[in-house]
């Protein structure tokens, strides 16, 4: 036992000397008293200590904790180096209900083959209901040889301290393989029911080596593939800088407030567009703003949010600024970008928020997958997981096995009867014209797994059946916003699927500039021609223009480009022959006799000026520091004191003198230079006296 702030605490001794040295550290810094640090009495694994690093940023902001921080490191090096941990086999325990587990699930396939052999299944229902058994069992097994580890085992602690190695490793050595995937990528049914301590049959350890020589092939190419991906992300986003303070968009994008159950991180780091009130109770609405307008909403906000809203909490959604709704013409403000991840402040102007993007997406893409491991011919599953997936999002490509969407919105009826499911739709709303649209029909193979019920009422755009969508057809159907969060959404779920952290922000920059682009239907009275790709904010300003002289407006059509041709498309010439098709850009730049306006960072490096970011901007290039205090003078020699203040008392206390009655050398107007251009102009040198 413990005390703590006058409470008795059951612990351990080495909870206690982090906690107190820490706290020392804290206090020593100037941070708070000992009255405001808790004890954390809890274990203390890789992410753990990741989020209280974050918890004191959070709170003391990143200069104060730095002595934390090197008290941790001190802390935790000493200990190592005292105590290290060795592991052998004997640390390897096969929990004892290994054989009972995998009896009754055998039990259960014995009786699934029975069903298929009566003629009560499939062949695909077959072979999914034994996949599911055996990953059931796989699971059971892996849960029961995590509770047969001792908490000190070195196995258990190497893994459950995010030092090395996860618990599914541990599980393939000391409970059960599981499943494998043959050459093709489809899942054996057959389980490796062995683990490495009690040694793989003949059979087993063939069926091993597919998926082990795959890993390694995919280890290699995974590394080219996301080097390759990392480089077109940062040549799409390399022309995103934080550029002006507002751009003054009233549009916004509105976030859950819970996401899974926990306050959703992504409205963290966000700008409210709007004030958000405390919600309306007993029928009167709340007075009180929780988030002004306009105004960051941290960690320490949302949780407030989220306590305020108390039970609406789960369905409350809150509008925030994004840069998908961004009006700058070059670039993005700060604003709409909000907190800028690195400082955990607000973005400053200058600040390459497109390159930190890129570099966000694309640095953990050597952790996700290459693997597509498919369900052995369910038609609509087999679906790209992995990097090959995100690289699909990302260069807009038309999914492998894309769903089906609804052409119409209203109601579903669907008919099985005969070889094929027809799904039809039947519109409960009138069109344009008052009239009733005709019903559609949709045919599917018997296989398919619908996402729709009888009954159902369907939106345009909805999709039918199990599916990756095609972004092109969804926005068709639908709106940017729709197209542009489905994408978000999409790459998430990738990364989310290998434990990988990705703000929306950094992906919704890469998605902006995928659909940053319209297509010109009629020109109208404008200076733009039709069939030409041009800025969504450059055909509204010139819309604008004409409506303003009363003539007639372009119309538009909303276009999504991959990153490699938004990269071909931008409008520096230089910075798209650099990436890729040099000669092709080149010529065609020519023709058209293009001016580069050198607003991105490439075409700055290529012909050697500054990059327009930090303070490479033009108005932090025209700084002139001028000195707001006297300089104070300090003498070396005595005598020269002297002479000062019989000078001083020659000119008279409290009149004013000039300095170089002093003849001191001192020249005042150097001191009053106004602001320097450039850094071009140079103080002269006082004149000798």
């Amino acid at each position: 036992e413990y005390e703590w702030q006058g409470k008795r605490l059951l612990t351990t001794p080495g909870r206690v000397i982090f906690n107190s040295e820490v706290e020392r550290a804290l206090i020593g810094a100037g941070v708070g008293d000992a009255e405001d640090h808790p004890f954390l009495n809890r274990t203390l694994s890789k992410r753990e200590l990741d989020g209280f690093i974050g918890d004191l940023v959070e709170h003391y902001g990143p200069n104060t904790i730095a002595a934390a921080l090197d008290v941790i490191k001190s802390l935790t090096f000493r200990f190592a180096t005292r105590a290290g941990i060795t592991i052998s086999k004997n640390d390897i325990v096969v929990p004892k209900e290994k054989e009972e587990i995998l009896a009754r699930f055998e039990a259960e396939v014995r009786t699934v083959e029975k069903e298929y052999d009566r003629g009560l299944m499939t062949e695909e229902e077959r072979h999914e209901r034994i996949v599911a058994i055996w990953t059931e069992a796989t699971n059971e097994v892996g849960d029961k040889m995590i509770e047969t580890l001792s908490e000190v085992n070195p196995i258990y602690m190497m893994a459950n301290s995010g030092a090395r190695g996860s618990f599914n490793q541990i599980r393939q050595l000391a409970g059960m393989r599981g499943l494998m995937a043959n050459p093709k990528g489809e899942i054996l049914e057959r389980p490796v029911k062995a683990n490495f301590m009690e040694g793989l049959t003949v059979l087993e350890y063939f069926i091993s080596t597919h998926g082990a020589r795959k890993g390694l092939a995919d280890t290699a190419l995974r590394t080219a593939d996301s080097g390759y991906l990392t480089r077109r992300l940062v040549d799409v986003s390399q022309d995103v800088i934080v550029r002006e303070e507002n751009c003054g968009t009233a549009d916004s994008i509105e976030l859950p407030l819970i996401l899974d159950g926990s306050p959703n991180k992504s409205v963290a780091g966000r700008v409210a567009s709007v004030d958000v009130h405390k919600p309306i109770k007993d029928g009167k609405p709340g007075r009180t703003v929780i988030a002004p307008k306009n105004e960051e909403i941290n960690m320490s906000v949302l949780r407030k949010l989220v306590e305020e809203f108390g039970e609406y909490a789960d369905t409350a959604r809150i509008p925030v600024r994004s840069v998908l709704k961004c009006r700058s013409e070059y670039g993005i403000c700060r604003l709409c970008y909000g907190t800028f991840l690195a400082t955990g402040g607000m973005a400053e102007i200058g600040d390459a928020v497109g390159i930190i993007a890129a570099q966000s997406i694309g640095e953990p893409g050597t952790q996700l997958t290459m693997r597509t491991f498919h369900t052995g011919g369910v038609a609509g599953a087999d679906i790209t997981h992995g990097l090959p997936r995100v690289v699909e999002i990302f260069e807009a490509r038309n999914p492998k096995g894309a769903a089906t969407l609804a052409d119409i919105g209203g109601k579903i009826d669907i008919d099985d009867s005969d070889r094929t499911i027809k799904v039809t739709i039947t519109p409960t709303a009138l069109d344009e014209d008052g009239e009733l649209p005709n019903p559609k029909e949709y045919s599917f193979p018997r296989r398919t797994r619908l996402r729709v019920t009888k009954g159902q009422l369907v939106e345009l755009g909805d999709a039918l059946n199990e599916g990756s969508l095609n972004p092109g057809e969804l926005l068709q159907l639908r709106d940017p916003t729709a197209t542009e969060l489905y994408l978000v959404g999409e790459v998430q779920k990738v990364y989310k699927s290998q434990g990988v952290e990705i703000h929306d922000k950094h992906i919704e920059l890469i998605v902006r500039q995928m659909l940053k682009k319209v297509r010109v239907e009629t020109n109208g009275d404008t200076e733009l021609l039709p069939g030409q790709l041009v800025d969504r904010v450059v055909l509204e300003r010139e819309n604008a223009r004409v409506k303003k002289e009363k003539g007639e407006q372009a119309t538009f059509e909303p276009i999504i480009l991959g990153i490699t041709k938004a990269s071909l498309a931008t409008e520096s010439f230089l910075s798209a022959a650099s990436f890729q098709e040099t000669t092709k850009v080149l010529t065609d730049a020519a023709i058209e006799g293009k001016i580069d306006r050198l607003n991105g960072l490439k075409e700055n490096v290529i012909i050697g000026k500054l990059i327009p970011a930090a303070t490479g901007l033009k108005q932090y290039r025209q700084i002139a520091i001028e000195p707001t205090d006297p300089l104070p003078v300090t003498f070396q020699h005595p005598e020269a004191e002297a002479e000062l203040l019989a000078a001083l008392e020659e000119i008279g206390e409290g009149d004013g003198f000039d300095l170089d009655s002093l003849g001191l050398g001192l020249d005042e107007p150097a001191l009053d230079t106004p602001a320097l251009d450039a850094g071009a102009a140079e103080l002269e040198p006082a004149p000798e006296e």
